[in-house]
């Protein structure tokens, strides 16, 4: 990992292992500040950017990144200690400068300046994830719009183990917001709809998203107390980048922290660049990545989209012995029976056709995938035949 401060707005990021640009002609109306060559190193996972955020993101180059997570400043607004009622300790809040604003209208500038910046380094058909809480995140979908971003879902963190609301005024505040949105209305954002439901035990991911707190081992520490306040869980990261990057992609974090993002994009085979204005937290970071690899090899990272893959006619099955014709095919229940030709069609008492087909007209259903209706007999038990359309699928690889 490098820890570089750039030198203007002329730095090109590549999509593999290294990023580097040459100054040319300056265009009418841009912004750019710097000369010369500059190279920002991805080759161990990423990069890390030290300076104010709006300044950074300045210095890098249009349509740059696949996908932006943000974690603003929340502008908590806090203006008392909080303490616990049963001992009267001090209950670990945002306090810090970053997250001080002098109105809501400093806030909004701020808002409308990052957000803008990202929108232009992100790739046309890149998409943008932002955190937030009640404090901000209505302010924060509105610029979204106003600046044109899509958005697509508005997700919310349900968390398992929330902070208690001491005081017993309002609700616990348990949980927190995401929003994820498209560059633009016409972007063909990435969305991993299988990998997701894989993680959901083969059901649609809902955006109701229940994950707990950054607690225990994850938590990073430094004397005992927590090092960041704001720490998210690398559970919520690793959905939201699964969701919609592929191997490979850079995936960029304005405000940087103790390094999450960065963490997480390296385990998944993905390339980040976080920016971040505190030295504490960037050695944080620092040491934090210096201990993280990829999980695995690429093909354990990605899950093709159906689409994608080889299409299996149901008549391999039969060419290959798998299924005979004459055998008889049921529903996982033996309540729907149709036999099998030779040219791969079922027959069922009344109709003939596809498995597709058949499955329909048997159960007097519009559609049917015959994939995983039908099923056959084998050693007692019922398999339904997806399970032999995988491992041809296997075999084409």
């Amino acid at each position: 990992m490098t820890i570089v401060t750039p030198m203007g707005r002329d730095t090109k990021l590549k999509d593999k292992n290294t990023a580097t640009t040459k100054t040319g002609p300056r265009k009418k109306g841009s912004a750019s500040k710097g000369a010369g060559v500059k190279t920002l190193d991805l080759k161990d996972g990423g990069v890390i950017l030290q300076g104010e955020c709006l300044k950074i993101m300045a210095s890098l180059p249009d349509a740059s990144v696949d996908m932006v997570f943000a974690d603003p400043p929340y502008n908590l607004q806090l203006s008392a200690e909080l303490l616990r009622p049963n001992n009267q300790s001090r209950v670990d809040g945002v306090k810090d400068d970053w997250d001080q604003f002098e109105s809501f209208r400093a806030y909004d500038k701020f808002t409308t300046a990052w957000l803008g910046e990202a929108r232009r380094l992100l790739k046309p058909d890149g998409s943008l994830w932002v955190i937030g809480s009640y404090h901000n995140i209505f302010r924060v979908g509105a610029t979204l719009q106003d600046l044109g971003f899509w958005i697509l879902n508005d997700v919310i963190w349900r968390k398992t183990n929330p902070m208690p609301n001491f005081r017993g005024r309002r609700f616990t505040n348990a949980h927190e917001t995401l929003i994820w949105c498209a560059r633009d209305k016409d972007s063909r954002y990435q969305f991993n709809y299988e990998a997701m439901k894989n993680l959901n035990d083969d059901l649609q991911m809902r955006s109701d998203w229940l994950l707990p707190l950054c607690t225990g081992p994850e938590r990073l520490k430094k004397d005992g107390k927590k090092a960041h306040p704001t720490q998210k869980p690398e559970s919520l990261l690793h959905r939201a980048i699964l969701a919609s990057t592929g191997l490979g992609d850079v995936v960029l974090d304005p405000f940087f922290g103790s390094g999450t993002t960065g963490a997480v994009a390296k385990k998944l085979g993905r390339q980040y660049v976080g920016i971040e204005r505190d030295p504490e937290y960037i050695a944080l970071a620092h040491q934090r990545l210096a201990h993280v690899s990829q999980f695995a090899e690429d093909e354990m990272l990605t899950t093709p989209a159906k689409r994608s893959e080889p299409r299996i006619p149901f008549g391999w099955l039969v060419e290959r012995g798998i299924v005979k014709p004459g055998a008889t095919l049921t529903d996982h229940r033996g309540r729907h029976q149709a036999r099998v030709r030779a040219d791969g069609t079922l027959i069922s008492a009344d109709f003939k056709g596809s498995i597709h087909q058949v499955g329909a007209h048997v159960q007097k259903a519009p559609a049917c995938n015959g994939w995983q209706f039908w099923h056959k007999e084998e050693k007692g038990q019922r398999v339904v035949l997806d399970v032999y359309r995988q491992k041809l699928r296997a075999e084409l690889h």
